[in-house]
């Protein structure tokens, strides 16, 4: 989500020293109003539109100063939040929800169901071109407006009044609940917008709140901001943190450093830094649901257009070499795009990574690579590919393109260039798809493999790479519009489209990526998500 992923130069570094109750019990912990949290990320903010956001680092912000009609609790289930009650049609397709008369934009604005109407209006609208429009589709006439075929008005998402909200779906969708916890399905103060227009979301005076904290600090540009405890906020007696500081380090050598001086209460761990710490109390190991990946430019290098010629870059990585002697922070080599944790075969149980596992698609064989790639400057009447390798200038990010660039400079005639800029730089160029080959991170939002695939289905915002597959759309189509109530039909339709994208090397999976991480062992309830989810602080506090 990528769900954009992570990647990005150096700045000066600005930390507020923790401020920490004395206190010897969790209640006088949750009590304290110098509850102070110093946090480390590896990206800038690119963004605090939730109608625009694609990147984690963003999504993340937007988690903690917006509420929705949920929120996900410490096991990352749905429960109600900024809606009191909800009513289901016994067909699952209409949604009733009772909203909460106590909660309050920062600015003071009742939150209404009209705020809801004008954020998924706003989004699905053409003109705002928001990327990730396509998660509304699922809702009555989202595709239709987003196409430019139907008035924002004619929306399946209404108010009948001030406090009741309708969402109606095109048909019953299992995991509707988790995405409306998800930061693109929360309301939006039309005020707001209007007063700022194109400046919302760009700094933090520009930007209005829901949820537990306000931004501050935020420039636009900067690598450091702060979350303040929202006062409005309808549930701020539950909320543990007085104030969160948050401060960009590309490196986590810093970031460590920064850990290691009392500076900072988390840091991201790569490497050798695993090695030392992986015994140590404060350390966590996960495995996020996010693939990184190659993507080849099409639209930029007419080479790639042949099928020969896209195999032999991949058949040239060594996913083992880049994922144990490069990385070495837990990630594994990738057995396709859609990576592990997606959801089981409801007939079998198996993963869906091991039921369309296509072993050709991830193997690395570089004779085989040379011979491909002969017979693709054949057919192509190419001789010799040049490239420039576009990433970000984060630490993870620039090994990876040296190792990728030590791989692919192998075969014969291929040149690759590095080019590593800042993160928000990288996601504008990805976005317009100015690059010729890029490492791109896609992360889940849910736990399930259409989550993943539809990001190449035709028609998609981020489908810029010039790939395309009639029988990979067919297959899409059906498996959410003809057997989205028929789980086994839908299973295999999303198997057969996760092995053609493989096969066809419409994208080169590299690494399903591990998220090793040193945190204090005083700072309580964070919650590590296995899909991959922003971190949200609301229940995070100090112990002493």
């Amino acid at each position: 989500m990528n769900l954009s992923k992570k990647v990005l130069s150096t700045s000066t570094i600005i930390l507020t020293g923790l401020s920490l109750a004395a206190c010897g019990k969790k209640s006088d912990a949750e009590e304290s109003k110098n509850q102070t949290l110093n946090w480390s990320e590896t990206t800038q903010l690119s963004t605090q539109d939730p109608s625009l956001a694609t990147d984690t680092t963003s999504f993340q912000a937007l988690l903690n100063t917006g509420d929705g009609l949920y929120r996900l609790d410490k096991n990352n289930k749905p429960k109600l939040s900024l809606a009191k009650s909800v009513k289901e049609s016994k067909n699952g397709i209409v949604y009733d929800f009772d909203l909460r008369k106590n909660a309050k934009w920062s600015n003071g604005d009742p939150v209404t169901a009209k705020d809801f109407v004008y954020s998924y209006q706003r989004t699905v609208t053409p003109a705002t071109k928001s990327q990730m429009a396509f998660y509304l589709y699922q809702i009555k006439n989202a595709e239709a407006i987003n196409k430019g075929q139907k008035s924002p008005s004619t929306l399946g998402v209404t108010a009948p009044s001030k406090y009741h909200l309708r969402i109606q779906l095109t048909r019953p969708l299992s995991y509707f609940k988790n995405l409306l916890a998800w930061p693109l399905f929360f309301p939006q103060n039309q005020n707001a917008v209007k007063k700022y227009g194109k400046l919302y979301g760009t700094q933090a005076k520009y930007t209005v709140s829901s949820g537990p904290y306000t931004l501050t600090k935020w420039t636009g540009n900067n690598k450091a901001w702060t979350l303040v405890k929202n006062k409005n906020y309808w549930d701020a007696k539950n909320v543990k943190l007085n104030k969160i500081n948050e401060q960009v380090s590309e490196s986590t050598t810093t970031s460590y450093n920064l850990f290691q001086a009392g500076k900072a209460d988390e840091t991201g761990l790569t490497g050798e830094q695993v090695a030392a710490n992986k015994n140590k109390a404060g350390y966590h190991a996960r495995l996020s649901s996010a693939i990184r990946r190659l993507e080849l430019n099409q639209n930029k290098i007419k080479a790639f257009k042949n099928l020969k010629i896209r195999q032999a870059f991949s058949y040239a990585i060594s996913r083992q070499q880049l994922a144990n002697n490069v990385l070495k922070d837990g990630s594994i080599p990738a057995k396709g795009f859609v990576p592990s944790g997606m959801g089981t075969n409801p007939k079998t149980g198996a993963q869906f990574e091991n039921d369309a596992y296509v072993k050709s698609g991830v193997s690395y064989d570089l004779a085989k690579a040379k011979k491909l790639l002969k017979e693709g400057y054949k057919e192509t009447g190419v001789n010799s590919i040049k490239v420039d390798l576009l990433v970000s200038d984060d630490d993870t990010s620039k090994q990876t393109a040296e190792f990728l660039q030590s791989q692919l400079d192998r075969l014969p005639n291929v040149s690759v260039s590095v080019q590593s800029i800042p993160y928000t730089q990288l996601i504008s160029r990805q976005t317009a798809g100015n690059y010729e080959i890029t490492v791109k991170n896609w992360q889940a939002v849910v736990a399930d493999p259409i989550n993943f695939l539809d990001v190449f289905q035709k028609g998609s915002s981020y489908l810029n790479n010039g790939w395309n597959n009639d029988q990979f759309n067919k297959l899409l189509n059906e498996s959410e519009n003809v057997y989205g109530n028929d789980p086994v039909k839908r299973w295999s339709k999303l198997v057969q489209a996760e092995k053609i994208l493989i096969k066809d090397q419409g994208t080169i999976p590299l690494v399903q990526t591990a998220h090793p991480q040193l945190l204090k062992t005083n700072v309580k309830n964070v919650s590590f998500n296995p899909t991959g989810v922003p971190y949200d602080f609301k229940n995070v506090y100090i112990a002493q």
